[in-house]
């Protein structure tokens, strides 16, 4: 039975679909079955994990708002072992059509529930917003990625994040639990980076992973390539930070 991992943030820029396409890669590596599901309208995750946006006929779109079959939008990757629901642009007008559907937060749940027995691991990519679809990942997941930039406004918006997943755990989705802290976009040599690093495992604790997501130019390039870190260059920084989490995430979760 697969375990459902939404990487989530609202703020933008931190690296949730750096992560999402990385971690999902080296899972699959490392020999798990995983699936992505990208849950963001901007559809990054998708053509970062080389899928052709204009050659979809079935998106996690038609799923929420159509009652698609979920068989027919998973699509495979260049990665055995990984699969892809992927996002459309369409899926930005998905919060207002959902509106008058009943139980219009667990729509997610509901269509992940005949592949869960598929996987080992389903990665949801949420969008930097805490809407409807946002809410909807919550709470079909059952533990959720916070990746946090080693940068200035770190912090901000964490509280927010934080009182949302407390409202969807009392209210959604009980068995929500943070799997963990991640953060990225690391530099050791920047005294900015290290003092941020601290305050955030002084305020989380054993809730922050032990490995950090340093800056790196090839995981930067990687997804203009349509491919992960992993198969772009395996030696990076960054390809060995991705395969170092998800042995981190595979230990805890066994």
């Amino acid at each position: 039975m697969a375990k459902i991992i939404a990487l989530a943030n609202q703020k933008g820029g931190v690296g949730k679909t750096t992560t999402t396409i990385n971690l999902a890669a080296s899972l699959a590596t490392l020999e798990k079955s995983v699936l992505v599901v990208d849950a963001d309208s901007q559809a990054n995750a998708s053509s970062g994990l080389g899928v052709n946006l204009g050659e979809i006929d079935c998106s996690l779109y038609e799923c929420i708002i159509d009652n698609a079959d979920v068989h027919d939008a998973i699509y495979t990757t260049d990665i055995e072992g990984l699969d892809i629901i992927p996002s459309h642009i369409n899926l930005a007008g998905a919060e207002i059509e959902l509106l008058n559907v009943e139980h219009r937060e667990r729509v997610m749940r509901k269509l992940l529930e005949p592949i869960l027995a598929d996987y080992d691991y389903i990665l949801i990519d949420c969008a930097p917003s805490l809407g409807l679809i946002t809410v909807n990942s919550l709470t079909a997941a059952n533990s959720v990625i916070i990746p946090v930039q080693c940068e200035y406004f770190a912090l901000e918006g964490i509280t927010k994040l934080l009182s949302t997943i407390k409202i969807i755990k009392s209210r959604l989705n009980p068995k929500l639990e943070i799997e963990g802290f991640l953060l990225t976009m690391y530099d050791s040599r920047l005294k900015l980076a290290n003092q941020i690093y601290d305050e955030v495992k002084r305020h989380f604790q054993e809730l922050v992973f032990t490995t950090v997501i340093q800056r790196n130019v090839k995981l930067s390039e990687a997804p203009s390539h349509g491919l992960p870190a992993i198969l772009y260059d395996a030696d990076c920084t960054g390809a060995k930070n991705h395969m170092k989490l998800a042995e981190e995430i595979i230990s805890k979760n066994s």
